[in-house]
């Protein structure tokens, strides 16, 4: 996957088509985001560079409950891509 602002735009898309907030914010986050579940509100460190931002969400967007229905066409095929390299990396 490339790492370009394309990519973390269209992985942000992801999650705000599942009705998600993504925010950029600074804290202190030990992982670089924080999930706010009940309110499905993702806040990811912003001061991480372009790359640390992609593989967060890369890792996180296995991990919440995404409606599959309510996503684009390219964001569907993304998202489907996303769950078999997590679950080729993580089989449990």
């Amino acid at each position: 996957m490339k790492l370009t602002q394309g990519t973390l735009d269209k992985l942000s898309d992801i999650l705000g088509q599942s009705d998600y907030i993504v925010r950029y914010e600074r804290g202190n986050f030990q992982s670089g985001w924080c999930l706010l579940e009940s309110k499905k509100v993702v806040v990811l460190n912003k001061y991480l560079d372009l790359e640390g931002k992609i593989n967060t969400l890369l890792d996180l967007i296995p991990q919440v409950s995404i409606d599959i229905d309510k996503l684009t066409h390219e964001s569907q095929l993304l998202y489907d891509d996303i769950i078999k390299k997590a679950n080729l990396i993580d089989p449990a």
